[in-house]
């Protein structure tokens, strides 16, 4: 069985990231998607949603491909650890984290009250993302090239 724990705990696995072009594009790139995902989060997360974002954050300090920036992420989450309560505290806590980066590498620091407009994907409300009628959902009962039954929201692990 898989001990989460010492896996979240672990050092960095990649090595440093000399390209600095590089680096900023990635950077850029990874701090879109933790916003994202704290943005699209639950407002109202079970146990189990909570427990799933905090380990993401853990495990993505593991491997983000700088290794230099993820040990840096990783003394963050030591000092700051992911805060999972709900939508509002994860994308603000994520955001005071970002900040805390912005200001080492001597940029500004970002307004967290507009994280929703900076960081838009597209997706529109909670409501208008429900499957419940997804032409796409309905109708898909196995996967074609497993022929393993296919669940509604994802593995069902």
């Amino acid at each position: 069985m898989l001990d989460l724990e010492r896996v979240m705990g672990g050092d960095v696995i990649m090595g440093k990231l000399v390209n600095e072009t590089a680096k900023a594009e990635l950077g850029r790139a990874a701090w879109r998607v933790l916003h994202l995902v704290t943005l699209r989060y639950p407002d109202k997360p079970t146990p189990d949603q909570r427990d799933t974002l905090r380990s993401f954050f853990y495990l993505f300090a593991r491997l983000y491909p700088c290794g230099q920036c993820a040990k840096e992420f990783q003394q963050l989450l030591k000092e700051y650890p992911p805060q999972t309560s709900s939508r509002k505290t994860a994308s603000l806590w994520l955001c005071h984290v970002h900040n805390l980066v912005n200001e080492r590498l001597h940029k500004p620091a970002f307004d967290c009250t507009k994280l929703d407009e900076a960081y838009d994907c597209g997706c529109g409300t909670d409501k208008d993302n429900e499957d419940d009628d997804d032409p796409l959902v309905e109708g898909l009962s196995r996967d074609r090239v497993t022929n393993e039954a296919l669940q509604k929201g994802g593995l069902g692990l």
